[in-house]
Formats: C-alpha cells, structure tokens, sequence
C-alpha cells in the first residue's frame, strides 16, 4: 500500500459510493466488504452501506475534528459516539410534514406521545412502563442530574464502574459531587465487576450509583445476575441506582439486554430509576428528546421537585415517528452494525497487529487496546515531556498523544481513554456506527500508518 492510499478525504468525499474501497482491505480469510454486507439487509430495503457525507453540517463528530486538526488531515471521524447513517424515513417524513405548519409555539404533549414510548418498551423488551411515573427531560444527561440533586447531596459521592462514560463525570462535577470509581477487572479483553471492590467503595456519603447498560465504554451487556448483584448491594446499603440504559437496543448476537426494571426482586427495582432516549437507537441527540421513569412513586416525586420537564417539539415529533414507525428501520440497522464488529474484529486481528480488541457485547464503540501502540511511538514519555510546559488543567496523557498521533499519520480520530477514568490507560474508544467503507477505509489508515511507525 503506498503512503497515500486511503489517506486523502477529498477522494473519499469524491467518490461517495467508494466502491475501489471494496477490495481494498484485500479479501482472503477475512472476507470483502460485499461479503459482510450481503447478509445485513434483509431485502436490501435500508441503505446504511453507501458513505452519508456529514461534512459541513457543524456535526461535533466531523466538523469539529476537522476545526481542531484541518480539513486535510481527517479522513473518518470515528469518535463521537452519534451515527453516520441517513435517519429512519419515517422520521424525515413526519418531521417534513410538521414543518409544513410554520407556528411553533408552545407544546402540548400528546398523550400518542408518551404512549408510544410505553408500547414499545412493552413490546420490545416486556417492560411496564406507568406513564404517570415517567418524566420527559431534553435529554439523559438532565434527567440524571435531576436525579443526582434529589438524591446526592453537594460533597457526597456517586459510584461508577469504570472505566465510565466521560459525560458522567461532568453531569456528577455539575451537582457538586464527587465521582467513587469502581474498576472493572479485565481478562482476555473481557470486563467483569469486582463485586468486593464495589460494595468497599460505599460509604455513608454515597447515596447514588450510575449503571450504564450496556456499558460505555466496553460494551458489556449486564447479564441479570450482574444486575442482581448491583442490586442488592445498593439496595441493602440505601444506595439508589441511576439505570442508563440508552444504548439498550444495540447488542449483538449471543447476548441479551436485560432491563433493570424487570428484575425479579421488587425492592431491588424499587431502589431505581430508569434513563432512557432513541438519541442512541434513531440518530437523534441533537433533538432532545428523553425520559425516566421509575416503579417507585416516591422516588419520582422526589426526582420531580428538582426536574423542569421540558421537551422539543421536533424532538417530539421525531421520536413519535421513530417509535411508531421506524422499528423495521432499526431491526436492520442493528445487524448491520453487528456485522461491523465482526469486520473490525477480523481486521484487527488479521492487520493491526498492534491493536488489540474482542468484540463488544453491546454498544457500537469498539474499547480497543492500544497500549502497545503507546509504547511503539513513545507516548508516555512525549506526555511527560509535554507536561512540563503544558496550563492546561488537565494532564496531557500517553492516549491523548496516541490520538494526535493516529490523525498525524492515519487521519483518524478515535478518542483517547484516559478520559474515561480508572482503568482507561492503554485504550482507545471508536465509533462502529458508519458505512461498512468508511470503516474500512478507517482500518486501512490505521493498519498502513501503524506498519510504518
């Protein structure tokens, strides 16, 4: 491969149907990328294979890449974990036609609305939603801070497996708590629960815990047993558990999500709260649209007096169209990025030799290990070297030169690790959720640019 190959965002741009790509990553054991994608289709009626250019459209996943290194040296944008693909039809049609009447004034919530969002938890995942109990929020981030103000006094401490999302840390920062960080025990690219670890950690200022499920980043999907567990430390130790479960309908084949507020024990969902938004599932975070919601009155109530339940009417009307319509969309979308997981294992395994990852149980991030690319090109010590002269309030870390590094050589963004807390040293988080060529062409930039380092 020569040094420019792959490389150059312009021909990419270019060519949107990238079909030289398709041989590109050469074929052999691990298969073309026709051959990945002839399975994820049924009927060919969704095209999430031909590359959707979101360049130009101020999107943070590309335009802000572009912003903070230049136009010529991002080919795939593969960090801000939002979708590449065009959104459900059905929400471009129901968002169309609302724009049509040109008022927007004051919203008031159907009752179709909120409706939807119950049938379809019911439906889907045999969940009882009682939509007196269920606040609408602009998003999980405000729900969770509510939450946290009701439950977690300003100083007390809030728990987390880690590594976290990094956005917990700011929502726990915002209410003036600290986070406890619990880290997960790591085996054969595998994370599991340090059940001891996490019942030592509370304490009586801990009042709240934030499960992610399916984790980001790793992409454990929490078994029922794992959540039982959680369950009942928090429960016996009055610790109330905060359920995110935004990422609950991706998980791949061979693993199931298993909601929290199905668990057997009642007094274990009774110590929770539920997040949820189709933010994740349809393509919508700009849209703003969330809920939680909770078997517990009390807690509610108590959630409610420090909630503004607010919500946006395209927002609204997006996600109605999404839950009513857009669940075929999504059935072979999940597929779909499944069988991206399944390429990037192979891939890596068969190319990237410096890299090292185990597909995900859920999620469309791919936690991939780069340690041994932070040894090969020198990264701990140009951190330290960097430090020395850095006012940033934030230490410069050996990921966060792996991530110049990889746009430097392979014009790639992924994010660095170390800003998901403990246990993020040495990994790298990447967002799957793109055409199956765009991730090609992300794979081959990184294979090429680490061969030469």
């Amino acid at each position: 491969m020569s040094p420019n190959d792959g490389l150059n965002r312009r021909a990419f741009l270019r060519n949107a149907q990238m079909t030289a790509l398709v041989g590109a990553a050469g074929t052999g054991s691990l298969g073309t990328v026709a051959a990945f994608a002839a399975d994820v289709t049924p009927g060919g009626k969704y095209d999430f294979d031909t590359p959707y250019n979101r360049i130009g459209t101020d999107c943070i996943k590309w335009d802000r890449q572009i912003k903070l290194y230049g136009k010529d040296n991002i080919a795939a944008g593969m960090g801000i974990a939002d979708m590449d693909f065009r959104c459900a039809p059905a929400i471009t049609k129901a968002l169309a036609k609302r724009i049509q009447h040109e008022n927007w004034g004051y919203l008031d919530t159907p009752k179709s609305f909120t409706d939807a969002i119950v049938n379809w938890n019911k439906r889907r995942y045999g969940i009882d939603i009682n939509p007196d109990l269920m606040l609408l929020t602009t998003g999980v981030h405000n729900g969770i801070i509510s939450a946290l103000e009701a439950f977690s006094p300003r100083g007390s401490k809030v728990l987390l497996l880690t590594p976290a999302y990094d956005g917990f840390y700011g929502d726990i920062s915002y209410v003036g708590c600290t986070p406890e960080e619990c880290p997960m025990k790591l085996a054969n690219g595998r994370y599991s629960i340090d059940f001891e670890d996490l019942e030592r950690r509370i304490s009586n200022d801990t009042n709240t815990m934030i499960v992610c499920n399916p984790h980001n980043p790793t992409g454990n999907v929490w078994s029922r047993e794992d959540l039982t567990k959680i369950g009942e430390i928090c429960t016996r130790r009055r610790v109330v558990v905060l359920a995110d479960e935004i990422h609950c309908d991706f998980v791949n084949k061979g693993n199931k999500y298993t909601p929290y507020s199905t668990l057997a024990n009642r007094d274990i969902v009774m110590n929770s709260i539920t997040f949820k938004s189709g933010s994740k599932s349809f393509g919508l975070s700009a849209m703003k649209s969330a809920w939680m919601f909770s078997d517990n009155p009390d807690l509610i109530a108590r959630v409610r007096a420090h909630h503004r339940q607010d919500f946006s009417t395209l927002g609204m009307v997006a996600s109605l169209a999404a839950y009513t319509e857009g669940g075929d969309w999504l059935d072979q979308l999940v597929p779909y990025i499944d069988g991206n997981g399944e390429f990037a294992e192979s891939f890596i395994r068969a190319k990237i030799p410096l890299i090292k990852w185990v597909k995900a149980q859920g999620t469309y991030l791919a936690w991939v290990d780069v340690s041994a690319v932070v040894d090969k090109i020198g990264a701990k010590e140009q951190a330290a070297e960097a430090n020395k002269t850095s006012t940033s309030r934030k230490p410069i870390t050996p990921e966060n030169i792996a991530e110049r590094w990889f746009v430097q050589n392979a014009k790639v963004q992924i994010n660095a690790g170390s800003n998901y807390g403990l246990g993020g040293a040495g990994h790298m988080r990447m967002n799957l959720a793109t055409s199956r060529k765009t991730l090609e062409l992300a794979l081959n930039n990184l294979a090429s640019a680490l061969k030469k380092a």
